[in-house]
């Protein structure tokens, strides 16, 4: 992978795992060597997937969802067709930006976007078993950041924001029926920000191997593992 010949594709979550831990990043890429992974749950996908079916009914009746509006800028992007193209999350699809001097791509999946005259702002959905807490919407800076540059290099306007729609169960009724508490959150995104990540990140990648990440817990295990007799 780091040879300089090869192609690098990098997302906004390779990019969050760059930031958190640089040696993590790079064993990753460049020796697949990946972070363990315990069980995880299917529900966040699925209720994503509702989320999206909800929003696209909504857009076909022209109409915004009514537990946002109101409350965000815009309206849902007619083109379901350019929608389910920014959806998918593979190398080929849009949006995408290609680094000719880097020979590296950057690459994401778009839940939906709002439109607001000729501008258009990212926007991504949540799900959460309990509330917010402070630092949980920094944790999303980095991808919106890098929706933001990708529209940007596909050719449309944006206004350096972006959204970011909280679903959060609050009460479970009689059938099964779950009442969510819905909140959109505007977050001011810089696309220059999520450029200079995407460099630094694939810098990372064609340089030596980065040094022992003292805050990264599966470092210090990693670490303490080699070291144990």
């Amino acid at each position: 992978m780091n040879n300089n010949n090869q192609t690098i594709y990098l997302s906004p979550s390779k990019l969050n795992l760059f930031q958190e831990c640089p040696l993590c990043f790079w064993l990753h890429m460049v020796k697949g060597i990946h972070r363990p992974e315990g069980p995880s749950s299917t529900l966040p996908r699925g209720m994503d997937n509702l989320i999206k079916r909800y929003f696209d009914r909504c857009r076909e009746k022209g109409e915004m969802p009514p537990e946002i509006k109101g409350k965000v800028r815009g309206k849902l992007l007619e083109d379901q067709n350019l929608l389910n193209e920014w959806r998918k999350i593979t190398k080929t699809s849009s949006p995408r930006f290609f680094d000719k001097e880097l020979n590296a791509c950057l690459f994401g999946g778009l839940d939906e976007c709002f439109v607001d005259g000729d501008y258009f702002i990212p926007v991504d959905y949540k799900t959460r078993g309990f509330d917010l807490k402070e630092n949980s919407l920094s944790y999303y800076q980095t991808q919106l950041d890098c929706y933001t540059f990708l529209l940007e290099k596909e050719g449309y306007r944006h206004l350096s924001f972006g959204y970011l729609i909280y679903y959060i169960p609050t009460k479970v009724g009689e059938n099964g029926k779950v009442q969510f508490k819905v909140e959109a959150y505007k977050i001011e995104t810089n696309p220059k920000r999520g450029y200079d990540i995407f460099q630094r990140a694939v810098r990372c990648v064609r340089g030596p191997k980065p040094a022992f990440h003292s805050q990264c817990q599966f470092c210090s295990w990693g670490n303490d593992f080699m070291n144990f007799e």
